[in-house]
């Protein structure tokens, strides 16, 4: 997923071998669909934070409308040629450290071992890095994914541009809890005190579609990365 992503934070850290936090491509591991899982003769290169080889990676979601799980492929080494008119915004909640969510229930844990590991340690580093936020002082448990599904009046469309979703403060995190759908993040972000706030990332735009969580479940987990 939107793998240029790496170039905003250092892996600084271990790939370890890594099966725990995949969910339904694992048996019983996680209490939810958690992680990266690749298709096709994909691999992970360690040195760069990118997949490489043919095919690419599947990893879960939310609808952003309904709020139930969806499942999101994207291909490797597809080229990305956005407009105004065919970019749709995917948004990544990122939840500090001292939430009480387990980290294995989001869509990319960040603790103990990051189970998304082309985007998930920049996410984090991102998250750490941002002035206008006391929320991640004390590390990152991990981000979720919310995405719009034509099927459910969402906005979907051929790219996506990656939008953080931030927390102003731990307090605001707390009080604002585990987000699944687009209404709640607006919520959180509206008015003249909000809760949270939007990082875009044009530069980053990616390519994925939808599929069945039968193709996440025949998906072999991605390795884990130890990110800041």
């Amino acid at each position: 997923m939107f793998k240029r992503l790496m170039h905003l934070a250092t892996l600084g850290g271990l790939v370890t071998a890594f099966g725990v936090f995949a969910g339904a491509a694992s048996s019983g591991a996680s209490p939810a669909p958690s992680g990266q899982v690749m298709y096709g003769n994909t691999t992970f290169d360690s040195a760069t934070g990118h997949f490489v080889g043919g095919g690419g990676t599947i990893e879960p979601a939310y609808d952003d409308a309904t709020g139930t799980l969806v499942y999101i492929q994207t291909p490797n080494n597809v080229p990305v040629h956005p407009n105004a008119h065919n970019v749709a915004p995917l948004y990544l909640p990122v939840y500090p450290a001292g939430m009480n969510i387990n980290p294995a229930t989001l869509n990319c844990a960040h603790v103990p071992a990051d189970n998304c590991p082309d985007h998930g340690p920049a996410v984090a580093g991102a998250a750490i890095g941002n002035p206008n936020s006391t929320a991640y002082t004390g590390g990152v448990l991990g981000h979720d994914h919310l995405i719009g599904i034509a099927s459910t009046g969402g906005d979907f469309n051929v790219l996506w541009e990656p939008t953080l979703v931030l927390f102003v403060s731990l307090d605001a995190a707390k009080a604002v809890g585990h987000i699944t759908t687009l209404a709640q993040i607006d919520r959180a972000t509206a008015g003249p005190h909000p809760q949270a706030f939007l990082v875009p990332l044009p530069q980053l735009d990616f390519h994925c579609s939808a599929v069945s969580a039968a193709a996440y479940a025949r998906g072999v987990p991605a390795p884990g990365v130890v990110g800041p």
